[in-house]
């Protein structure tokens, strides 16, 4: 996908859809210097646990601040673009071309090179990963 020379990204239709008429989003820092995406309902909800957070340990202080950090309210335009703020552009090394990754109703935007170099750097710990997550499990 590409964004255009305005910063703003075209989402696709199906996505849209999905979420229903007059889209409301919010855009903040991801974890892997990458942007996500919420609709508005699913941002309460994120909102709700970083609000539970303890105002006195310094941790959570500081992860409500980070979380926080850069995240912006956006609309759909007539063409179904967002506007993506130059800040978090710069923040996620966003030029032209981006990845949409969408799971747990929240959508990841990527710079294509960033994403390539993530998905290439598989950590060798991988499968002790899947252990220590899935391994006491019981599959449903």
């Amino acid at each position: 996908m590409r964004i255009d020379d305005k910063g703003r990204l075209k989402l696709p239709s199906a996505l849209l859809s999905q979420i229903g008429e007059d889209p409301v989003f919010t855009i903040n820092r991801g974890f892997e210097k990458h942007l996500m995406l919420y609709p508005r309902e699913v941002w309460v909800k994120k909102t709700k646990e970083i609000n539970k957070l303890n105002i006195y340990k310094t941790k959570e202080r500081n992860m409500i601040r980070y979380f926080y950090r850069g995240a912006s309210e956006l609309r759909t335009d007539a063409a179904d673009r967002v506007l993506i703020p130059k800040s978090l552009m710069e923040y996620a090394k966003i030029d032209k071309e981006v990845v949409l990754f969408a799971y747990n109703e929240q959508i990841e935007i990527w710079s294509d090179k960033l994403y390539e170099e993530f998905l290439g750097s598989e950590p060798e710990e991988f499968a002790e990963y899947a252990d220590e997550i899935f391994g006491g499990k019981d599959a449903d």
